[in-house]
């Protein structure tokens, strides 16, 4: 075969030759999304944990009127005048191995969500539209979580978390609770908690950034579920790169109001 061959492969140029002794790539990839359907570690990782070994995951609920407290840079908050309410930040997979980078995800992927994302999950960023956010958190969150059966997609995955959003309606247990943004009436932990426990189990996390004035302001909450979705798994997870922190038990934090115009300032 090579000796009839031969004449042909003279016949092409260096580079051309060089192309053609290449690995197929397709056949790589494939072995890679086969490997991660089915949570094996692939022959370059040895040692390193499965795809799916991951627990629990962090549902993620942000307050739009503190978000912009978050940003190094105020010019950078923008909240859409259509958002008065508690929004999604992500469903993040905790204490993930290696997750597959092969899955893309389009507008055509989640189309027909995207009046229901766009009022829950929308970007509270100039510089970053909402489909880019999401793209952003399906990249690095949901194929981490694609492993298991429904959230296998991006449909799927966000669909999920749009469910979730609607059963931890923190807004409602709130204003139930008489606990209301304000921009004189500081809150403390242990008025807040027992409103929101019953419904998002005792290991939620309620955290707060601290402004430019150095009150604590209430920013998001971290409610950690189990693969089948419930409450009060034992996450002890990844810490995230933004500024929030567990609000101090000792001390009064701020729910601010939001203020569409000026959400840096909402109390002027």
């Amino acid at each position: 075969m090579w000796s009839s061959a031969l004449p042909l492969l003279v016949g092409l140029s260096p580079a051309v030759v060089f192309l053609l002794q290449l690995p197929d790539s397709s056949a790589t990839q494939e072995g890679l999304w086969q490997d991660y359907k089915h949570g094996r570690q692939g022959p370059d990782s040895p040692g390193k944990k499965p795809f799916c070994s991951w627990k629990c995951l962090l549902f993620t609920l942000q307050w739009p009127g503190a978000f912009c407290q978050s940003l190094d840079k105020e010019t950078l908050c923008e909240i859409p005048p259509s958002i008065n309410n508690w929004t999604i930040h992500g469903l993040w997979p905790q204490k993930v191995g290696r997750c597959c980078s092969c899955w893309p995800m389009f507008q055509s992927d989640v189309q027909e969500l995207h009046p229901e994302l766009k009022e829950h999950w929308p970007s509270l960023l100039k510089t970053q539209s909402s489909f880019h956010f999401w793209k952003q958190e399906w990249e690095k969150h949901g194929v981490c979580a694609a492993c298991v059966e429904g959230m296998n997609s991006p449909l799927r995955y966000f669909s999920i978390s749009l469910q979730l959003r609607a059963q931890f309606d923190i807004h409602r247990l709130l204003e139930g609770g008489g606990v209301k943004p304000s921009c004189e009436r500081p809150y403390k932990l242990a008025e807040v908690h027992p409103l929101l426990a019953p419904l998002l189990g005792d290991k939620h996390e309620v955290q707060c950034v601290t402004d430019a004035q150095g009150r604590e302001v209430w920013f998001q909450v971290k409610i950690p579920i189990s693969r089948n979705l419930t409450t009060g798994c034992d996450h002890h997870g990844d810490r995230d790169s933004l500024q929030g922190h567990p609000c101090p038990p000792q001390v009064p934090f701020y729910y601010l109001p939001i203020d569409h115009q000026d959400p840096r300032r909402p109390c002027g």
